[in-house]
């Protein structure tokens, strides 16, 4: 189907195809895609999804933006959606969290040019997502979500999109897809877990649920979790029904995943590292959590190359380090640790189960806190400039002279109060604060601590010339200070090596 419409800058009459819905935009547009990479913040960028399209995905979407930021920030829309436009990387869907319908609408309105569907993201349980109340955290507020689809799909001239997880009855589940698709969701992208499932409680994503949302809707299905092979792709399209299968950890530790092989983990670096510097730019964080992703089997093999790999600052030296990767593992190597293949091919990685805690406290607490101590140990231990974080680099450009190893920060002994460093020459082993309430209740005094206004007040209380508690104003508190300090002339000494004034 055809229409025209007129173009507000040129004023010009355009011919443009008309907004397919369901099937017919997934036949047509996304070219009955089977095989989807997952949106992943600072890790779904241009490089990593057209290296992905080299290897069998079909279709990508961008990392989750944030639609209240990409309506203000020009620079934003610029580095996160209009500097990436290139023709291979199509179809492409652009994804946002949003709880407002008229932000999430101008956001998609200037994004709809750029990409073949806007999608909701209705599915993110992380703690920002919670704080920031979008993703999964809305999945409660059904006329909220209602009213955001509905009016997206009625002004926007791409189709609207969802990527959701399940609740807990798949009854309720069933509803929920319903609900969306009512509102009018043209595709809608299950998520067999709930939403406390996620890190250490991962978990095993729930098939039957996308199963029955598969059944009750009558618009395409992507299903996602448990995608570890393309084997899992065929059978869960078997057993749910579903049009096509999202993969986000599976296609990180090996992006030829729907190819159906398992490359070694050094020709995918170094194939994403050509892709690049072919389409700059790229964070230099996001490739290094890349290689990281990678090679996270093999860095537990050779330490010392995981160690350099986070000090590098350069896609040089990235590439220096995959050039040893490769050097060192050109031999074939017998299995190691159980997995299904040598520890230098791609290859899934799967979740450890959570430790059961222990008496005195959590142990996986514990490890996780072993795990950051080590992973700021370059940092920590040697202060050069190569290592340090670029916070610290700062700080030291601020601060030379100030030492940022802390196994020789000076150590301090702390208040017998509030546990605060206590004062070096102070006589009660307490800080400025503890120091100076005791010296106004007991009527005692401290020679490191002790500064005129609590001399003086000091000895109003002794000789009962102001009361231990009640206010005080300035022009009454200087008066009778001028007749303390007369008083102390005359008769006494002061018990402080301090003078008067």
């Amino acid at each position: 189907a055809e229409c025209t419409r007129s173009n507000n800058k040129t004023g010009r009459m355009s011919t443009v195809m008309a907004k397919l819905q369901g099937f017919d935009f997934w036949k047509n547009t996304l070219k009955e895609a089977r095989f989807v990479v997952a949106p992943m913040v600072d890790q779904s960028e241009l490089a990593w999804r057209l290296l992905s399209r080299r290897h069998g995905a079909q279709l990508c979407y961008t990392p989750m933006l944030h639609a209240q930021v990409f309506v203000r920030d020009a620079n934003y829309r610029k580095e996160n959606l209009y500097n990436e436009v290139c023709e291979e990387d199509r179809p492409l869907i652009t994804q946002f969290c949003a709880n407002d319908p008229e932000v999430f609408l101008q956001a998609a309105l200037l994004a709809q040019d750029y990409c073949d569907a806007i999608d909701l993201n209705l599915g993110c349980p992380q703690m920002i997502a919670k704080r920031g109340h979008y993703g999964v955290f809305l999945q409660d507020e059904w006329e909220l979500l209602e009213k955001m689809v509905r009016l997206a799909n009625e002004k926007l001239s791409v189709p609207i999109t969802c990527k959701i997880r399940v609740f807990k009855e798949v009854e309720k589940t069933v509803r929920y897809a319903q609900m969306l698709e009512k509102a009018g969701c043209q595709l809608l992208t299950v998520h067999g877990r709930t939403k406390d499932q996620k890190g250490a409680m991962t978990g095993i994503a729930s098939w039957e649920h996308i199963k029955a949302v598969r059944k009750a809707v009558n618009i395409p299905v992507f299903a996602n979790g448990n995608i570890q092979h393309l084997s899992d792709v065929e059978r869960c399209i078997q057993e749910t029904g579903v049009q096509g299968v999202m993969s986000a950890e599976g296609n990180l530790h090996n992006p030829a995943l729907f190819e159906g092989c398992s490359p070694p983990v050094w020709e995918m670096a170094e194939e994403y590292l050509e892709v690049v510097k072919q389409y700059p730019p790229c964070t230099l964080s996001y490739v290094r959590a890349h290689l990281f992703k990678l090679w996270h089997h093999t860095l537990q093999i050779h330490q010392d190359l995981r160690e350099e790999l986070a000090k590098v600052k350069t896609l040089e030296g990235l590439a220096d380090v995959s050039k040893q990767l490769r050097l060192r593992c050109q031999d074939a190597e017998e299995k190691k640790g159980g997995l299904p293949f040598p520890h230098w091919i791609c290859q899934p990685y799967v979740r450890p189960p959570p430790k059961e805690p222990v008496a005195n406290g959590n142990s996986q607490g514990s490890e996780v806190k072993k795990t950051v101590c080590q992973k700021r140990a370059l940092e920590d231990s040697d202060g050069t400039a190569d290592t340090l974080s670029k916070n610290k680099q700062k700080k030291r450009s601020r601060n030379p002279n100030k030492n940022f190893c802390p196994e020789q920060k000076p150590k301090y002994i702390k208040c017998d109060q509030c546990g605060n460093p206590k004062g070096n020459k102070c006589v009660f082993n307490l800080c400025r604060g503890c120091c100076k309430k005791k010296a106004y209740k007991e009527v005692a005094d401290c020679p490191s601590h002790l500064q005129k206004h609590c001399l003086c007040t000091t000895l109003l209380y002794k000789h009962d010339l102001l009361p231990p508690s009640g206010p005080i104003t300035v022009a009454a508190f200087d008066i009778v200070t001028m007749f303390t300090y007369l008083f102390m002339e005359v008769h006494f000494q002061p018990c402080c090596p301090y003078e008067v004034h």
